[in-house]
């Protein structure tokens, strides 16, 4: 953890020194992809020692995939042989150190790398091995037309502003970003000689960098202290389940999952702030006119912590991953998309057992809050003091949820999950079953998820 932050704290340094004196007016693109590059292979080495070298086998195992393989079965190839060589080092862990979490725990960035590598080989298969027509508006825009030289593939997967927490990024994006072009586009999309501007702005992600490193330090201050204070272990304790009421141990629960929440509002937005203090991650202008630098941003806290719908506390919660799924899995899967996307996540993650229950019950839980929404919902929009208590009602019911759905995921191991569950009476799972059975269910087909240029083409050919 110690070489986490420090590595961490390094890597803004060199994100600011990167931005100034390398920044593409400075240096040309292969000497910015060169020093990305290497610093971030010093800061892999440095941080997880001989066992950086999982980073760099798989690496170069998927570059030989990717110049090998035909374009039509690349992502294929590419998904089993990333995933599977992540799996065997989640199996590592749990069988050689026993549920322990290494001192160099090397399985983050090793789920980063997995991520942008099966990104980049489904990109390249849409953007090669694909007709513009077969694909959705968002997958037009990040296809990729060409394979990346050796050096762009490096530098994709091992640069050193997210190498070590990521976020994963779609390839295009950063290939803008090295060459200078990322801010540039952005800017072109808004009309400024309506706004009163002779030319294009320079935004500056110092206010954002700042902004977001006093989240950080906040974060950290209640990581710190609120963890102590308040351990997941205790919701299980004898005593506790004893002595403490049923309404009183979901109070609990709700503080120590707010407790163990701070660590990854941590992680995630220093790792951010990362990435803008180099330039990288401005996503345009909002409505008022304030520069945005959220492309790369893994959480929105407000939503998520008002969060009235378990959909919108999911869209908001490692937002990346989640576009990463919904790139690899969600979007490509003819058949029960929902539930394969699930079960991809719990395996990216891991094999403690805890993750599973956690997912498995997540695909419950989004069923049942599906079938709610979409049956009920609409009843309690007609006036202002319906809709309030609605969203008081959905948003205590989505944040115990969550709560409930996450413990395992903090517990890992079958016996104190089942003991957790047990105490809370199974009553989600019990609820969930129960509006699945009386509700009725809108089907969700791959139709209803057909790209936007072929939908429109069948529309017209009917017509």
């Amino acid at each position: 953890q110690i070489n986490f932050v420090a590595c961490q704290l390094f890597a803004l340094l060199a994100a600011f020194w990167f931005r100034i004196y390398l920044g593409p007016s400075h240096a040309s693109s292969a000497v910015r992809h060169a020093f990305a590059t290497l610093f971030g292979i010093y800061f892999a080495v440095f941080c997880f020692g001989w066992y950086s070298i999982h980073l760099f086998v798989l690496v170069m195992m998927n570059y030989g995939i990717m110049n090998m393989a035909s374009i039509p079965n690349i992502h294929r190839y590419t998904f089993v042989v990333a995933m599977g060589y992540l799996t065997l080092c989640h199996i590592s862990r749990i069988y050689i150190f026993h549920y322990g979490i290494l001192t160099t725990d090397f399985s983050g960035p090793l789920m980063i790398i997995t991520q942008k590598i099966t990104t980049l080989a489904c990109q390249l298969h849409d953007g090669i091995g694909r007709q513009a027509e077969e694909l959705t508006a968002e997958q037009n825009r990040l296809a990729v037309k060409t394979r990346p030289s050796l050096l762009e593939y490096l530098s994709y997967l091992l640069n050193f502003m997210s190498i070590i927490a990521g976020p994963c990024s779609n390839y295009k994006d950063y290939i803008a970003f090295i060459e200078g072009r990322h801010v540039h586009m952005k800017l072109l999309e808004v009309n400024w000689k309506q706004k009163g501007y002779d030319r294009l702005p320079d935004p500056s992600p110092t206010g954002a960098v700042m902004y977001k490193l006093c989240i950080t330090l906040v974060s950290l201050i209640l990581f710190l202290t609120l963890t102590k204070n308040f351990p997941m272990a205790y919701i299980i304790d004898n005593e506790f389940l004893d002595k403490t009421p049923f309404l009183s141990r979901l109070g609990y629960l709700y503080v120590v999952t707010q407790a163990a929440k701070t660590k990854y509002y941590f992680a995630w937005t220093l790792a951010d702030a990362v990435n803008n203090a180099a330039g990288y991650g401005f996503s345009g202008v909002d409505e008022k006119g304030i520069f945005r630098w959220d492309l790369l941003s893994n959480l929105n806290i407000w939503n998520i912590e008002t969060a009235t719908s378990f959909k919108m506390y999911i869209e908001n919660w490692n937002i990346q991953t989640a576009a990463w799924l919904k790139c690899v899995c969600y979007d490509r899967v003819p058949w029960y998309p929902t539930a394969l996307t699930f079960i991809l996540s719990a395996l990216w993650h891991g094999i403690y057992p805890g993750y599973y229950f956690t997912f498995l019950t997540g695909i419950l839980i989004t069923l049942a809050a599906r079938a709610v929404r979409n049956n009920c919902r609409h009843y309690f929009l007609s006036s202002v003091p319906l809709k309030i208590a609605y969203d008081v009602v959905t948003w205590v019911v989505t944040q115990l949820a969550m709560c409930y759905t996450a413990a395992p995921f903090v517990m890992l191991a079958v016996e104190p999950t089942i003991k957790f569950y047990t105490s809370m009476y199974f009553h989600m799972h019990i609820l969930s079953i129960l509006v699945l059975l009386v509700l009725p269910i809108r089907p969700q087909t791959h139709s209803m998820r057909k790209p936007q240029n072929q939908a429109m083409k069948n529309s017209i050919e009917s017509k």
